[in-house]
């Protein structure tokens, strides 16, 4: 089978898809799509890995998405089993929400603690990364009308770097990944492309141009394509379920904004996704 798309980031094991869980699944494999089913919570997790499991053209990461930090515990022995599990490709979702705390937590002591237990996990999440030398898929979200969430992730990964003993062999090691959903602007994302993370981005290419400078600016071996489906479905599909096989159109939006060509664009995100996530 040749596989001509990748959707590094996508949630067949979630709401609307996980209903028609075997006809996703079935068409991705039709349509040449390799995809990576993303955890966001221990159960997730394990249906990401289940999932992998069974289909060649499936890989998952295993975490515990920043929302959902108050509602579950970071297990982090039943985390690291599934971590080690061949097909498991990164860990994560983690990271750090401030969207949602600034506009549904508005009492300052309750944004505090979110934000506290938010950092402890996402760091617990790194450690394992780092342990394991697999990539971290990064959900990071700032408050709105800002860059503060990505600011404070990048400075924390850059202390990482700049840390005695960080290029040794054991604890601290391997540090990369991938900055999921990109939203920020020029200037912070050239901090994480200095680190060697890369930047995804989904069908909103194809509905705003807010994003057009980060992606005509990004190195190219540094872009990824997802669709994060079952949310964000790009144009003409606005409206609905979002699907894996729609990363076609992150595809044309990334070669369109570039004015490079698409068979060169659709190689080199391929190439991307292998090589950044390991894909067998």
């Amino acid at each position: 089978m040749t596989y001509r798309y990748v959707d590094v980031h996508c949630h067949p094991n979630l709401g609307d898809l996980q209903k028609d869980q075997d006809g996703v699944i079935k068409r991705m494999h039709e349509e040449g799509v390799l995809g990576i089913v993303v955890g966001v919570d221990l159960e997730s997790s394990r249906e990401a890995v289940r999932l992998a499991n069974e289909h060649e053209h499936l890989f998952a990461t295993v975490g515990l998405h920043p929302n959902y930090t108050q509602k579950q515990e970071f297990n982090i022995n039943a985390f690291e089993e599934l971590i080690a599990e061949k097909k498991v490709v990164g860990v994560g979702e983690c990271g750090v929400d401030y969207f949602r705390q600034s506009t549904s937590t508005p009492e300052e002591d309750v944004q505090k603690d979110w934000k506290e237990k938010q950092w402890e996990v996402f760091k617990q999440h790194v450690q394992l990364a780092q342990k394991h030398k697999k990539p971290l898929m990064i959900h990071c979200r700032p408050s709105r009308n800002s860059v503060d969430a990505y600011e404070e992730v990048a400075d924390y990964l850059e202390d990482i770097v700049r840390s005695p003993g960080f290029a040794q062999e054991g604890e601290v090691g391997d540090l990369r990944g991938n900055m999921h959903f990109f939203v920020g602007d020029v200037e912070v994302a050239k901090r994480f492309w200095k680190l060697g993370f890369s930047t995804s981005f989904t069908g909103v290419l194809t509905f705003t141009h807010d994003y057009d400078e980060v992606v005509r600016s990004a190195p190219l071996n540094l872009l990824l394509t997802e669709t994060d489906a079952p949310y964000a479905a790009p144009v003409p599909h606005r409206g609905e379920i979002n699907q894996p096989v729609y990363v076609e159109l992150v595809v044309e939006a990334i070669a369109r904004i570039r004015e490079e060509s698409l068979e060169e664009i659709r190689q080199a995100m391929i190439e991307n996704g292998r090589r950044i996530f390991s894909l067998e």
